[in-house]
């Protein structure tokens, strides 16, 4: 037995029942990731998933009741990952224009960490479609309490709430689609976003379009 294998095995010791729990479910999921981003949802099978998660199938189903059930919490889950992600790199001291940008590279950041959530985001609004409501709904509340944050702080000003979230669907678009410009290659990520791409966007929610 070499010393790695010691070592995990020593570390599965140490853990609860709870904690070994969590860490199948998690391994399930991300498995699942994988396997979607590279054959998507339709061609992903419960045999695929357990075999790369390292779990049997009857273990499956003492998580999801079915594949279906997977996908349901697929999205959700990569969704809440990505906000973390975007939460955690984003510096608190930052307002306005700054912010937003950070944002921007931290969304380019995670997609090129997780090629898979570019495929799975979008073939979900067929294979699970409750899930990509769910993640929009989240995305949406999410960007709506920070846009209102900043209007609390002075930095937005002119825009009533029902303007502010078709500003709200606007930035989500441009996020998207930068994606499927830059970021997208059918391969997986192709690393940071161009520095173009980021002085293009500061100065479009920074100046508007027209206002000089």
């Amino acid at each position: 037995m070499t010393e790695l294998s010691v070592l995990r095995l020593a570390k599965q010791r140490r853990m609860t029942r709870e904690e070994k729990a969590r860490d199948t479910y998690m391994r399930i999921l991300e498995a699942a990731a994988q396997v979607v981003g590279e054959d998507g949802y339709a061609d992903a099978s419960v045999s695929k998933i357990t075999r790369l998660a390292g779990v049997a199938q009857g273990t499956f189903y003492n998580y999801f009741e079915s594949r279906q059930h997977i996908f349901d919490k697929l999205l959700p889950y990569m969704g809440q990952q990505m906000l973390d992600h975007i939460r955690t790199a984003v510096p608190a001291g930052l307002t306005g224009a700054g912010r937003e940008e950070a944002r921007l590279r931290a969304f380019f950041d995670y997609l090129n960490q997780h090629p898979a959530f570019y495929r799975i985001l979008y073939e979900a609004e067929i294979f699970a479609p409750k899930a990509h409501d769910e993640h929009f709904r989240v995305l949406v509340e999410g960007y709506r309490g920070a846009l209102n944050r900043a209007v609390e702080r002075g930095e937005i000003q002119g825009y009533d709430e029902q303007e502010l979230e078709a500003v709200i669907y606007m930035l989500l678009s441009a996020r998207a689609y930068l994606a499927m410009r830059y970021v997208h290659d059918g391969k997986g990520g192709t690393g940071p976003i161009p520095e173009h791409v980021v002085d293009a966007y500061v100065k479009l929610v920074t100046r508007g379009l027209f206002g000089g």
